[in-house]
This record gives C-alpha cells, structure tokens and sequence, in this order.
C-alpha cells in the first residue's frame, strides 16, 4: 500500500518557531491516525522563510522562482495539507497569503486540509475561523473541522488548569486522517 503524503506548510518567521512546531506536532497526530487506520504517512515540511523571496520574485514574474516549482509540486500533489501560519494583527501572515496567492486557484480542489495558527494571546484564536477557513473555502479546498490554535500560554500549560491543546491538536490530526484516508479510499483524484 502506498504512503499517503501529507505537506506541512510553516509560515513561522523565527527559528525556533512555534508555527513550526506546531505544524509538527500536527503532522505526528495525522501519522499517528493513520498509522491506526493500518496507512503510513510521508510527511515534507515547507518552511515558507526558506522560500519567501522565491514566492515574491513567483508574484512578480508569473512564473515559479528557484525552489517554487518543487514546492507547488509537492504541496498540489499532497494527499494531505497541514497549513500553519502565525497570526499578525488578528490575521494569517502576508508571506501565508502571498504563498496561497501564488497557488493556482483550482489547485486545492477538494484537497484535505487541517488549518493551525499561533499568537500570542488567546484572543485571537477566531481568526481561523473568519479569515483562514474562507480562503481555503475560495479555494475548494476540504478544511477538517477541528482547527487548531496555540496562544504563548498553551505551549506551557497554565498551573492547575487542563490543557486543551494537546486534544485538539490529536483531535484534528485524526480529521485529516480521515478525510486523507476517504479521499483515497472512495477513488477521489490523488
């Protein structure tokens, strides 16, 4: 049986990056599903930093730059797509949306796709839902239900109370699993 492939986009800026690890703790929850579903799982991360003046000089020219063909190729490709971006001024990142911006319209077409995003204060946790969710809706795109959100305080859990986190991250994990494993499975294009 073929692995299925699931892309993780980070549009974390640093290094270290909470985006990142948080793309990574929600590509492991997806593994994980599938490994339960009897599926293996080959997982690429694209860290958006590593390719943003290629995304810029593939907005100003209309053409791939550098490492961009290879990326589109993987991310369209994908069986999965894991899509994490920080959140600045209660919205995804500009290199996020020039990234999305550079993807061909149809190209997500029915494609499973789990949404993250990070920020420093709960309060903005929303943001998946009214400006995340609907591009990825503009783009066809099967967006799980579960969508994920790491404030500062979640990566250390607050004292007594119970952190809702790791539930949610295992929780949408599984979503993607099984969109991925439907998708396959019903005869969908790969």
């Amino acid at each position: 049986m073929n692995a299925r492939r699931i892309v993780a986009v980070s549009a974390g800026l640093g290094k270290p990056s909470s985006t990142r690890m948080l793309a990574d703790r929600l590509s492991q929850a997806t593994t994980e599903a599938l490994a339960a579903r009897d599926l293996t799982a080959e997982v690429r991360t694209v860290e958006l930093r590593e390719v943003a003046h290629d995304v810029v000089d593939t907005m100003l020219t209309g053409f791939p730059a550098g490492k961009m063909s290879e990326v589109l190729d993987e991310v369209t490709g994908a069986d999965g797509l894991i899509a994490v971006t920080p959140l600045f001024t209660t919205t995804y990142s500009g290199l996020f949306k020039s990234f999305v911006d550079v993807l061909d319209d149809e190209s997500l077409t029915g494609m499973p796709v789990l949404l993250g995003a990070t920020g420093g204060t709960p309060r903005h946790s929303l943001a998946l839902e009214y400006s995340l969710r609907p591009l990825f809706t503009y783009l066809h795109a099967d967006v799980v239900t579960t969508s994920v959100f790491a404030a500062t305080d979640d990566w250390a859990g607050e004292g007594d109370r119970v952190n809702p986190l790791p539930r949610r991250i295992e929780r949408a994990g599984r979503e993607l699993a099984e969109l991925v494993a439907d998708r396959r499975d019903t005869g969908r294009p790969d």
